[in-house]
């Protein structure tokens, strides 16, 4: 997977100071958007046993290094490419444990159990890249499900790449050439870390909720996956009242208040749309 990323800065000409400077606009982005509350609708706390044997809290995420900066960053090893290679530690994502949740039903279900969707899934894309160079994979994934659902670039308020390595992000941004102050804006896994299996939910549902804080219509999340395959999607989300929190609606069907939302694949792009 390294190598992969290593790949891509050796294509796309992205230096150790390029992944460096990504690595911590994240993390830095990060802090901004948790001193701010922003994943507070996205965590379901979870109370766990401390070091003490006392009970705590558990409501925030571990992985995030916001103290971070270049000095430091710069001194870590390359992990795959010695000397001259980009990946590190602090521009890779970290291996983290997550968890997330998600309903998905249709039309006749939201109308038997009264309910109010936070998204709906409006279409989808799948794509393949060369192995090699697997995390470019958003790429066409993005670019194809633009074309299905006949919207350009400058249309989507918010993108969400998956952070699987800041040079393979930075490559996908650099080709897609998404405004850096539309993507990843709360930071993404290089921060938070990359919980295989849980990311693409974690994605989806941190564009549903800076999509309805900004009053925007689009938004796309994407992740690459390890063989080179990507898929698509393409979300539709209802306007809804400032203050009405729809998980509480689906909490009256499970009886426990959902943490994310969202389809996870190993590579993938989610559009969402307010109306």
């Amino acid at each position: 997977m390294g190598v992969t990323a290593e790949n891509l800065a050796k294509k796309y000409n992205i230096t150790r100071q390029d992944a460096d400077q990504y690595a911590l606009q994240s993390q830095q982005r990060w802090k901004k958007a948790n001193d701010q509350g922003a994943f507070k609708d996205e965590i379901e706390p979870i109370k766990t046993k401390g070091k003490k044997g006392a009970d705590e809290l558990f409501d925030t995420d571990e992985h995030p290094r916001p103290q971070s900066n270049m000095e430091q960053l710069s001194k870590l090893p390359a992990v795959f490419i010695k000397d001259k290679g980009t990946v590190t530690a602090g521009n890779a994502s970290g291996i983290c444990d997550g968890a997330a949740a998600v309903i998905i039903c249709n039309e006749e279900a939201l109308k038997k159990h009264n309910l109010k969707p936070l998204a709906r899934l409006v279409a989808y894309h799948i794509s393949g890249v060369d192995p090699l160079i697997m995390g470019i994979g958003p790429v066409p994934a993005i670019e194809n499900l633009l074309k299905k659902s006949q919207k350009q670039i400058s249309d989507i308020d918010l993108y969400d790449i998956n952070e699987a390595f800041a040079a393979q992000f930075i490559a996908c941004q650099k080709t897609l050439k998404l405004p850096n102050e539309k993507t990843n804006v709360n930071g993404g896994a290089i921060a938070l870390g990359h919980p295989l299996g849980a990311s693409g939910t974690r994605i989806t549902t941190n564009l549903v909720y800076e999509l309805k804080r900004r009053q925007g219509k689009y938004a796309v999340g994407a992740a690459c996956i390890g063989g080179g395959q990507e898929l698509s999607l393409d979300r539709l989300i209802p306007k809804v009242p400032q203050k009405l929190n729809y998980l509480h609606c689906i909490e009256d069907l499970i009886e426990h208040k959902i943490d994310a939302i969202g389809i996870d694949i190993g590579c993938g792009c989610s559009c969402i749309h307010t109306v």
